[in-house]
């Protein structure tokens, strides 16, 4: 589906007025039907949304595994998704048809309690990143968007090993490009335990409760991390860099798994 659209604008520059042609990145409601009740909308990009339906419903603890699904049918031009699944949540039931869920990535975008993590399960991984390949990769994933060089309106999120990108994915959501990635990993059936996540928004505390969730023991940005997302980071055993850009970065948290 096309995600960029030609307009007409104004520009003025250095005291000149002309009309141009310019480019948007396209915002599209997309609503999410779970178990035949309309469970919310997302007002995302309108691109790979299978994977974003997956990784929204594992991040909010919907489902856990394939086998919660029972099916899935995706209605791309009507702008929407039904989903069945095995175990009827009775979240899913408290909330059904309360929610839509703005692209402003504030506070109160997901169901869950933040304060419920501190009691989530620690991640003991075993991922090494040799610092050099980390910095290789962040400069490759800041050249990688093609909506974002044109538009300039969209977040990006990746999947990498440490070395490559494996996965990549745009919305004007940062929490929805994650979810992208994530929802495309479960799809593909990536391992996660030694995977980090790079993302070109801030690093808030909802991201770190979805990395947990996942097992995701590394998360990389060229924003700036909030001080609960570390708090949670080191309680959860999270690696969290921030302001990733050119041959620098901030280490946060557990940063015994950047080797220089």
């Amino acid at each position: 589906m096309e995600v960029i659209e030609k307009i007409i604008i104004c520009k003025y520059d250095n005291g000149k007025i002309e009309e141009i042609e310019d480019q948007v990145v396209k915002e599209s409601p997309f609503t999410i039907f779970l178990n035949k009740e309309e469970l919310l909308t997302l007002l995302c990009t309108p691109r790979s949304l299978e994977y974003l339906t997956f990784g929204f419903l594992l991040s909010e603890g919907f489902i856990k595994s394939r086998n919660d699904i029972v099916s899935i049918k995706l209605l791309e031009k009507e702008g929407l998704v039904e989903i069945e699944t095995k175990n009827k949540s009775t979240i899913a039931k408290k909330m059904i048809g309360k929610r839509t869920m703005t692209t402003g990535c504030g506070k109160g975008t997901t169901f869950y309690n933040v304060v419920d993590s501190f009691n989530s399960k620690q991640i003991h991984s075993t991922m090494r990143v040799q610092g050099e390949d980390l910095i290789r990769i962040i400069n490759k994933f800041n050249k990688s968007s093609d909506i974002f060089l044109s538009t300039g309106g969209v977040h990006s999120a990746s999947l990498s090993d440490g070395k490559e990108i494996l996965l990549f994915h745009e919305d004007v959501g940062r929490h929805n490009a994650i979810d992208k990635v994530i929802g495309e990993a479960f799809v593909k059936d990536i391992c996660l335990l030694d995977k980090l996540i790079i993302t070109s928004g801030r690093i808030s505390s909802e991201m770190l409760i979805k990395a947990s969730k996942r097992e995701i023991p590394m998360i990389v940005s060229r924003s700036a991390p909030t001080d609960l997302a570390i708090n949670l980071g080191k309680q959860l055993g999270i690696t969290i860099v921030g302001f990733a850009r050119g041959k620098r970065m901030n280490i946060y948290s557990h940063e015994q798994r950047i080797v220089f």
